[in-house]
């Protein structure tokens, strides 16, 4: 911090014209003097370089912070690469997986159509068979009654 200009000369003369004596100016001087060694006042100009230390200061924060930033974006974007890639994989997985579901639909439609044809083909044996044992029952009644 810089000092505030004091003439110490200067200030006993004032001090011998206002009539006090010699020595108890130069005292009263010698004490003035070392009053102001002992505080330490800040001037304009440490004021001055204070703020160009707190500006800097703050700058380089601020381009930290940018920094932190870029580095932050920079590392969701590998995250949404990922997230978008997994996305697609499991899309992937769902359509194959409908497209499977759809194969065993289609399977199972087709495995019903053979037991219904199945049943069909059993339902005309049993007419038949039906028919033919109601035709052998008609004819053996037939024979029992001419006897």
């Amino acid at each position: 911090m810089g000092q505030v200009a004091f003439d110490t000369l200067k200030f006993v003369e004032t001090l011998e014209t206002a009539g006090l004596p010699k020595d108890q100016a130069k005292a009263i001087s010698l004490a003035v003097r070392e009053s102001h060694e002992a505080v330490d006042v800040a001037t304009k100009r440490d004021l001055d370089d204070a703020k160009k230390d707190v500006l800097s200061e703050v700058t380089a924060v601020k381009r930290d912070l940018e920094d932190v930033r870029k580095e932050i974006d920079a590392r969701f974007d590998k995250v949404d690469a990922r997230f978008e890639k997994h996305e697609a994989q499991m899309q992937a997985r769902f359509e194959k997986t409908d497209a499977q579901i759809a194969d065993v639909r289609k399977d199972m439609a087709a495995g019903f159509d053979k037991i219904n044809d199945k049943f069909e083909k059993l339902g005309m044996q049993m007419t038949i068979r039906l028919g033919l044992m109601v035709a052998a029952g008609v004819s053996i009644i037939a024979a029992i009654l001419k006897m």
